[in-house]
């Protein structure tokens, strides 16, 4: 059943949220109420024109607040962004546990939409919904397809803990990081920064100044460290979303840690560099084409020090090459290191199994395990 306005407005919407918000006795009033109508649309109170302001004025429209509604009364609420003239971009662990129908959007005009889910990806935590009729402020932000620089300022658009069309400030405080993913694999080349993101940020745009979108909010470690996902990765996921409702990621089926001073000399290798093969996924596509190590002989095993010619430094650029420059039927070329003589491999990655794992919490929460590799 759909929602209307009279019945639920964003000032009503101070819910549970991934945690419990006590507001206590503080007035909150909506964002889409107050922006643009004191008599000095887009300016400060000192009549002087700010960038974030103006950012914020061409870009919060297209920002929605997502609503869930599960089963036997559960649910909660993130954030979205509008991409084109008929879907929404969010996360999938926002949007997974919703019923049939259950999925609601407000815009900054305070109008509902009822949402389709047209597509998810657990492995990159991705969601496309669909609306019928979008409404006419709400235009498609871009998603840019490269990496952002270290210190470039950035704006977190969203629906902190419930509260409506909130902006935070901040900086790329780093790239290609990577974390678990809810379905227990690892999100590869990861965007941090340090605007402000708390449960309800979730799903909404880290844009630029410019007003283009950086990368997906999906995590927060606390209140000055959060995570985006890559605009690259987006950029892969979302079409394939939309077109077929999944996506395949390339699978290797190994897991890896960075090699050591220790592992190095045990090795041969005259720097610390590369990731040791530590496990291999039986019947995945590495099983016979890679060696893990020993446990308790550290020189044994393959270290991976190269893909395509491409140098492997640590497990991050190995994860993010994989996602990010293959695609399942690929071939890579792996240069290892195997008892101490240099040598090459190859591999034919196969699409990334399903695989019936306990759901990993994000950054931040209570039970984290280590996640698996690529």
């Amino acid at each position: 059943m759909g929602v209307t306005p009279d019945q639920r407005t964003r000032r009503r919407v101070l819910r549970t949220v991934g945690t419990t918000v006590a507001i206590g006795s503080l007035g909150v009033g909506s964002s889409a109420a107050q922006n643009g109508q004191d008599g000095q649309e887009g300016q400060n109170g000192d009549g002087v024109d700010s960038p974030y302001t103006a950012t914020y004025r061409n870009t919060i429209d297209s920002v929605v607040l997502v609503t869930v509604s599960g089963p036997r009364g559960s649910g909660g609420l993130g954030s979205g962004f509008v991409i084109d003239d008929q879907h929404v971009v969010t996360n999938n662990h926002v949007i997974q546990s919703a019923a049939e129908g259950g999925v609601e959007l407000q815009f900054s005009t305070e109008e509902w939409r009822t949402a389709s889910i047209v597509g998810t990806d657990p492995y990159s935590d991705l969601a496309v919904l669909r609306v019928e009729e979008m409404p006419d402020v709400a235009t498609g932000l871009s998603i840019v397809d490269r990496e952002p620089a270290i210190g470039r300022e950035v704006l977190v658009l969203g629906n902190p803990l419930g509260l409506d069309a909130s902006i935070s400030q901040g900086i790329v405080s780093g790239v290609d990081r990577v974390l678990p993913s809810p379905a227990g694999f690892s999100i590869p080349a990861a965007i941090q920064t340090d605007a402000s993101v708390n449960p309800g940020n979730s799903g909404g745009p880290l844009v630029s100044l410019e007003g283009e979108v950086f990368g997906v909010v999906f995590a927060g470690a606390d209140q000055t460290i959060g995570f985006a996902i890559s605009p690259r990765l987006a950029n892969r996921v979302i079409p394939a979303l939309i077109e077929d409702g999944t996506y395949e990621h390339p699978f290797m089926g190994v897991a890896v840690q960075p090699v050591g001073p220790d592992i190095a000399e045990a090795v041969g290798l005259e720097e610390a560099t590369g990731v040791l093969v530590t496990e291999v996924v039986p019947n995945a596509p590495a099983d016979g084409v890679l060696q893990p190590a020993v446990p308790t002989q550290p020189g044994s095993g393959d270290v991976i020090v190269a893909i395509d010619g491409e140098e492997i430094q640590n497990q991050s650029q190995l994860l993010s090459y994989l996602a990010l420059e293959t695609s399942p039927g690929d071939t890579v070329e792996l240069t290892v290191i195997r008892n101490g003589e240099r040598g090459s491999v190859e591999v034919t990655l196969e699409a990334r199994p399903e695989l019936q794992l306990p759901q990993t919490p994000i950054p931040g929460r209570p039970g984290e395990r280590p996640p698996i590799g690529p």
